[in-house]
């Protein structure tokens, strides 16, 4: 059976240019999770329309979350789980814990759930992104026990970085539903 990917945006949504909407376009078996309030989220919000989705999945799924997505991925996983995920692909988390990264309105997502996600996952981190120092992503990978990537100087590996299909992303999300297959 073909895995599904369920796309996470972050905040602001994931716009034309993004990674996330190309390969929502590309891939047939995709779903994107569509939050009411993008601009001003609340963990509790976004954590009920998550569950919502995730309570409609039929088939072994991926969660594919970028930047405050992330940490939504891991205060879900925490409460909650659901025999139909099977791994999530963490990009470029935003440090919720840190006003020096990130900004005021999502403080309501901290604190930065830190335990073994219950599932595997690869976390892909940029070198410049300006949400997160390269540091704290290394720790977030060890304690979520995520594969940890280095994707070079992309920055928030957003529409700003112009990946458009972002190849080597779906190079990596290959190699976690290869992992995840043979366990």
């Amino acid at each position: 059976m073909e895995t599904t990917l369920l796309i996470l945006p972050g905040l602001g949504n994931s716009g034309e240019k993004h990674w996330q909407t190309f390969w929502h376009e590309k891939f047939k078996n995709s779903i994107r999770l569509v939050q009411d309030n993008w601009d001003e989220p609340i963990r509790e919000e976004w954590l009920q329309r998550l569950n919502e989705e995730v309570a409609k999945l039929d088939s072994p799924t991926i969660l594919v979350a970028h930047s405050l997505a992330v940490s939504l991925v891991l205060h879900w996983a925490e409460t909650n789980t659901n025999k139909n995920i099977i791994g999530a692909f963490l990009v470029a988390p935003a440090d919720v814990d840190s006003p020096e990264h990130t900004p005021e309105i999502i403080r309501n997502f901290s604190p930065m759930p830190l335990y073994k996600l219950p599932f595997p996952s690869v976390l892909v981190a940029s070198e410049n992104d300006p949400y997160a120092s390269f540091e704290r992503k290394q720790y977030f990978a060890q304690i979520w026990g995520s594969d940890f990537v280095n994707v070079g100087q992309q920055g928030h590996i957003n529409s700003d970085s112009d990946l458009k299909y972002w190849e080597e992303g779906q190079e990596i999300l290959a190699q976690l539903i290869a992992k995840i297959n043979l366990i």
